[in-house]
């Protein structure tokens, strides 16, 4: 039986896996080329250029978060933008989110330091996330989009403040949120 025919669908599960686990503070074409065994040629040739593949990733690791969110999230929507943000924070204080996390502040650096490609990633798994709290929030909910904003912002907030050690001040602002 012959190889499968490599694609975009078959390298990112590779890719990502590969990212998830060492992180991109050193990425370059050869090791996730070897991760996905093939070469960096290909993966140029499937994904155009260094930059498009990073944007692809990234955005295929955001859609693996998103989906991670809404099976470990209870089903239905919150009961209130601070029982959102509590039962994400709880959520995403499980070890199986902790790659991520490790991810997301490789990310958070890049962007710091001007990285045009983690900028643009960066705000796309913003405007995904931004779009899965706000289809949580109560239904009733009178300003939806405002209160998603909110949200986000808490609970980026609060797990930067974990990160650091300072989780004390983040529960402080959660508890302040529906204020």
């Amino acid at each position: 039986m012959s190889p499968p025919r490599l694609s975009r669908e078959i390298l990112l599960p590779q890719l990502a896996a590969h990212v998830m686990e060492h992180g991109l503070a050193d990425l370059s074409l050869r090791p996730l080329a070897r991760a996905a065994g093939t070469s960096d040629r290909m993966l140029i040739y499937h994904f155009g250029n260094k930059d498009a593949l990073v944007a692809a990733l990234l955005d295929h690791i955001a859609a693996m978060f998103a989906g991670a969110l809404d099976t470990a999230f209870p089903s239905g929507r919150a009961t209130s933008r601070n029982e959102c943000a509590r039962t994400v924070l709880t959520i995403t204080d499980r070890g199986e989110f902790a790659p991520f996390f490790r991810l997301w502040w490789d990310i958070v650096a890049g962007c710091a330091q001007g990285n045009e490609a983690y900028l643009a990633a960066a705000g796309a798994i913003m405007d995904r996330l931004l779009g899965w709290v706000e289809d949580h929030l109560p239904e009733a909910d009178p300003d939806p989009a405002h209160g998603a904003r909110r949200v986000l912002t808490a609970i980026e907030g609060a797990q930067m403040l974990r990160a650091v050690g300072r989780g004390e001040i983040g529960e402080a602002g959660l508890a302040a949120l529906e204020s």
